[in-house]
């Protein structure tokens, strides 16, 4: 008996089938003229805006957390936080012109 290949992806339009969830944005897109929208992030493409939402927090959770908690981490290339690398940089700047 041969492998059995299930089409894991289906349009909600027509129930037409697809391998690859790439197959299926373009097949919504061109097909039902759907728009897609799209991660602002890695430019990911996604038919709900649910869909995008969810792969932001998912994927991009690693960045969030950075900014949620970036006093805690420190700057690769001193050793210091992103602030104190701030201030460190406009030390020498006045507002005397």
């Amino acid at each position: 008996m041969g492998l059995l290949h299930h089409n894991k992806f289906v349009c909600e339009y027509d129930n037409q089938k697809f391998k690859t969830y790439d197959d299926l944005i373009a097949h919504t897109r061109h097909v039902h003229h759907h728009p897609i929208v799209k991660c602002r992030e890695c430019g990911k493409e996604f038919i709900h805006e649910k869909d995008r939402l969810h792969h932001v927090r998912e994927e991009h959770a690693k960045e969030v957390d950075y900014r949620t908690h970036k006093d805690s981490y420190k700057t690769k290339k001193k050793g210091i936080s992103p602030q104190e690398g701030v201030n460190e940089n406009t030390r020498s700047f006045s507002d005397n012109f």
